[in-house]
Parts: C-alpha cells; structure tokens; sequence
C-alpha cells in the first residue's frame, strides 16, 4: 500500500494544525509569515505547529503569535535546529582534519559524484542536486587549491563567495607608514630561532585564566579609582615638588594646589565650560569644584584624568586654575643582559575577513606573508571571528562561533609551522565567542598540537611581553578612538592628536586611563587595578585603531596603530618592525631599529 502524500503547505493547512493546540494569529501578515517558515526550514504544518507550542510554552507568551514572536522563534529554535541538522549531517567528517586526511575526503567526494553521472538516480533522492551529470567538476580543480584553502573558516559558511574589491586590489605591499631605516633590500627574520617572547613580570602580576565577573560593587569602582588618585598624588607631588594638597571646596584668596581626577558636570560630552574637578579622598572627601581654564594658555584634558592643579578659589565654588600639573611617566626596563641579534616582528589585527564575505582570504594573505618573511614574532590582535560581521550578526554560520575560531587557529598555526614564528595571540572584546569584558582573559585552545605549544602564547588583553629583553605594550581596545572622542585642549604644544592620547597613556600609567569608559566597554575595576596598569613604559606600545595607521615616537616609546587587516570590503593594513636591545651605554636608545605600514 503506498504512503499518504504529504500535505501541501498552505496557510489554511497551517491555521488548522494551530486551531488544534488553540494558537491565534495576531495580524494580518502572521499566516503567510508562518507559511514562509515552513518552506524556508522544510517543515510540515504539524511539525510547525508543534514547535510553535513548545515555544510559546516554555516562554509563557500566551496563545496569540505576533509576527515579532515569529522573528524570536525563528532566531531561538529554528535556527539553531537547521544548525543541529546540518552539524549531525557532517559528522562523519570527524571534525578538524590535517590537509591530507580533508584532500582524501575531497577525493572521495569527487569519485561519488563521478560514480553518479553513470547511475539512474532513484526517485525521490535528493543526494547532491547542487551538481548535475552534465556538468560534473573536474578533479583537477580541487587538486590546485591552496592548501590553506583546504581547511579555511569558509568551509563553514553557507557564503564562500570571496569579496571582488579585495580581490581586484592594486597596491599590494605598499609601504605607507614608516620610521626609522631598514639596512638591506628586504625584510626578514629567522623564523624564531632562539627567541621566546615572554610576559613581562612575575605570573601574578599577569592575566593568565579566566575570571568570575558582574560581581563588582559601586563600592569597589569607587575603592579602585581612589586608589589610582592617591598613587599618581604621591608621583606628582614628589616630581613637582609640590606641598601638601588642599581641599578643593576651601576657600582660598591665594593660589592652593589640588589633587583630584577630571570629571564633566553632566552626561553630555566634556567642554571647556563643563570640566569639574573631583576631588582625592583624603582632602576632599570626593567632593567636586567647576574649573575655570581661562587662565590656561595651554591644555589637554579628558575625564578620568589625574591631575594636580593649582589656582584660586575665592568663593569655594568654583576654581579658577592657573597652572596643570599632568602625570609622570614610568622608567624604561633595563635587561640584565640584552641579545644582541636583531629581531623581525610583525603585527596585524582583526577583522580578518572582508565585511561582505566570511571567506577568509586576507588571512591566507597574511598567512602567505609570514611564510615568505620568516618573522621571529608574530602577533596577531583580535577579532578573529568578528562580532560586528553581518552573517555572524544574522547568525548565518554552519557551525558554532567557537568552531569557526578553532579553525581559524588552525589555519594560522598550521599554515605558518614551516616558518617557525613565534605566534602571540591577543584577544579582543569584538571577538564573538570570547569574555566580553575588559580586562579580557586570554584564549582556551586545548586542541592545540604539542609540538606547537613551545611557539604558540595566548596573551591578555592588555598585556605587556618582553622579546629578548624589548618590552611591548599590547592592547586590542581601541583606545584612541575612545579618548580622541572625548579629549579637549586648547593652543597645546602638540597639535597632533595621536601624539597627544598616547602621551596621556604613558602618563597616566594605564592602559585605559579613561573614565567613565565608552559604553561599548565592559570594565571590571577590581581586575583592572591589578592587570590593566603599565608595570614601566614599553619600549614598543601597539594600539590597534579604526583611525588611521601611523608610527610615532612619543617620549621616547614607538607606538604603532598597524591599522585592520581590512577596512570594509577592501584590503588594510598590517605592521613589521626590527628590534635590537644593544648594552646599555650611556644614554638610552630606542630598541626599535626600524618599523612599517604595509597594505596588506
């Protein structure tokens, strides 16, 4: 006896499985919305209809569905259960593979379909209907791959279409920033023999594991940011030569000198008209004064700035300041005993993807200019998987986030073996499977190899690490974007805004001195006091940024904005330096020989 046909979807079909379980449509458009996620996820009107139910029951959302329900369920179940369904379907690939065992899978998938141009298919089979026998691909296509290619992040996108504006892209290897001299007609290392890049410091002075977070008290935000107030005082008043602080609501006819963090009386962003003073604990209980900066010819300032501040404050309510006392950097680091072979080190940061492709194919990029330059170091920034993406947004990956980033590692470590390089990886807050917060924990890769662990270190962010005795500043948090949002000045000596945020950093001791943060930042203040602080000034400070690239010598510090690795739908930038730490004789001289800013 032959099987009932299935009934055609239709909304009547649909509104009847739903009657049974006493589900109502609420507008118009709910019926041919319902009928579209049945075609879209193959489902029957019963099985719907019992999905629907499960749904609305878990979530107690009553017996009406709106079409903004439907978007939920959609996102929440159907979804993840296409994401299941085609998970399950390609488990007999056995997860991660080498290169060989995924080009003996592509074999066998070739000699299947070349099977099938001289069989009859039988009814109803659906077996890959993407290929017809007219047309079957040649094997030969597949065999010139690039390796990387084999077992790129792509694999697990339903969209491997490569982006045409990075492909067509003419300035390939173009040096548009540089500093310093580069002896010789090329760049170069030495595969990263001989050289182990190390976080700077004892362990506990590191982020090393995971921690619990949204725990923190307003108490502790305030215990924290005293503590960093009394800290810089100390070094500013020893430094000046300053008396002792005074209260900043005591009224003064005569000039006094005040201690406090630089805050705006309102939520608005921060003016010359705006600019309060909030006070130190100690001397002023917390309390805040308005500023009056007329009488400065010269200033730079932003909230959460510690400054010292001398001025009048005839009435008790508002300081009329006269003279800014801003922070005092941290020595440089001294080896004991510096190597005296020059370093190559390279840099590039995240998205690692154009915006209209999750092909990977500026990463195999990347990937192929590691292997030809051989640097000692490598590190990479974060994102690696982009939380800002349009398909990762739209959730339209085969595959968990977690499982596109392990690949994504894979293809970095394996593709970059025969080199030898060092690899650093650096987290960041826009990655979209990883803590989102700041202080942010390193990576987790328990798959990785064992022959790669002694060349593979997973950093936080931020972290400080020492490369032969040469001490780097990394952070993936766009600072510069977030202070030059929000910093003012007036007839300042430096009228480059750059040099002016990353001399803040380095007086302020800080990786992210600024406060309140940027709304996309999630801080953890009690962790931020321990590990996001500068132990010394590095010698090589990197602040990724959407701004623009550039190398600068800021008091001594090369700092670094290698750009992204792409910009939309085109081709970024990355950074490469040479590094030597020289005995120390005299006067100090930058362990940065030489520095770029290459198009990718």
């Amino acid at each position: 006896m032959a099987e009932p046909e299935p009934e055609p979807v239709s909304a009547e079909a649909v509104l009847r499985e739903l009657g049974l379980f006493e589900l109502r449509c609420q507008g118009e458009d709910v019926p041919a919305r319902l009928v579209e996620l049945c075609l879209t996820h193959g489902l029957d009107p019963e099985a719907l209809a019992n999905e629907l139910l499960a749904f609305v029951t878990s979530k107690n959302l009553g017996t009406q569905l709106s079409a903004d329900g439907l978007d939920t369920f959609e996102h929440e179940v159907l979804t993840k259960r296409s994401s299941r369904y085609h998970q399950k379907r390609d488990n007999r690939y056995g997860g991660l593979h080498d290169i060989y065992s995924l080009q003996e899978l592509l074999d066998e998938e070739e000699d299947d379909e070349l099977l099938d141009t001289y069989t009859t298919p039988s009814k109803g089979s659906q077996k890959r209907s993407n290929s017809t026998p007219e047309n079957p691909r040649p094997k030969r296509t597949l065999s010139s791959r690039s390796p990387y290619a084999l077992f790129s992040p792509n694999t697990l996108s339903p969209s491997v279409t490569p982006s045409q504006k990075y492909t067509a892209r003419s300035s390939r290897g173009e040096v548009v920033a540089s500093f310093g001299s580069v002896q010789g007609p090329s760049w170069s290392g030495r595969g990263g023999r001989s050289c182990t890049p190390k976080l700077f410091g004892s362990p506990e002075e590191n982020l090393t594991k995971s921690y619990k977070f949204m725990f923190q008290k307003a108490l502790d935000v305030r215990e924290v940011l005293s503590w960093r107030i009394e800290e810089l005082g100390d070094v500013l008043k020893s430094h000046h030569h300053l008396e002792d602080f005074a209260s900043v609501l005591l009224p003064a006819q005569e000039p006094v000198t005040v201690l406090g963090q630089i805050g705006c009386d309102s939520n608005g962003k921060l003016n010359a008209k705006s600019v309060v003073l909030e006070g130190d604990r100690e001397h002023s209980s917390g309390r805040q004064v308005p500023l009056d900066l007329s009488e400065l010819k010269e200033y730079s300032l932003f909230p959460g700035q510690i400054v010292a501040l001398e001025g009048t404050n005839s009435t008790g309510r508002k300081m009329v300041v006269s003279k800014l006392y801003e922070g005092v950097p941290l020595p440089f680091h001294t080896p004991p005993e510096p190597a005296p072979e020059q370093r190559m080190v390279l840099v590039a940061c995240g998205p690692y993807t154009t915006s209209d492709s999750i092909a990977y194919d500026p990463l195999a990029d990347l990937v192929e200019v590691i292997v030809r330059d051989r640097p000692d170091v490598c590190v990479l920034f974060g994102p690696f998987l982009d939380a800002k993406h349009e398909q990762v947004e739209n959730c339209q990956l085969l595959g968990s986030f977690a499982e596109v980033f392990k690949l994504c590692l894979k293809t970095i470590i394996e593709g970059t073996r025969s080199a030898g390089s060092q690899l650093v990886f650096v987290p960041s807050l826009r990655d979209v499977h990883h803590d989102y917060v700041y202080p942010q924990p390193p990576f987790l890769y328990p798959e990785l190899p064992k022959d790669d662990k002694p060349r593979v270190h997973f950093v936080s962010d931020p972290c400080t690490l020492d490369v032969d005795g040469v001490v780097f500043g990394l952070t993936s948090t766009d600072l510069l974007f977030h202070m030059g949002a929000e910093e003012i000045s007036s007839s300042s000596g430096i009228s480059d805004r750059f040099t002016r945020i990353l001399k803040h950093i380095l007086m302020q001791r800080s990786y992210y001195p600024l406060y309140p943060p940027s709304e996309e930042l999630n801080v953890d203040y009690e962790t931020f006091y321990s590990y996001a602080s500068l132990p010394v000034t590095p010698d090589v400070l990197i602040t990724p940024s959407e701004l623009r690239y550039f190398v600068k010598d800021v008091l001594g510090c090369v700092c670094i904005n290698p750009g992204r690795l792409t910009k939309g739908q085109v081709g970024g930038t990355y950074a490469r330096l040479y590094i030597q730490r020289e005995d120390a004789t005299g006067e100090r001289r930058s362990p940065c020989v030489a520095a770029q800013v290459v198009k990718i």
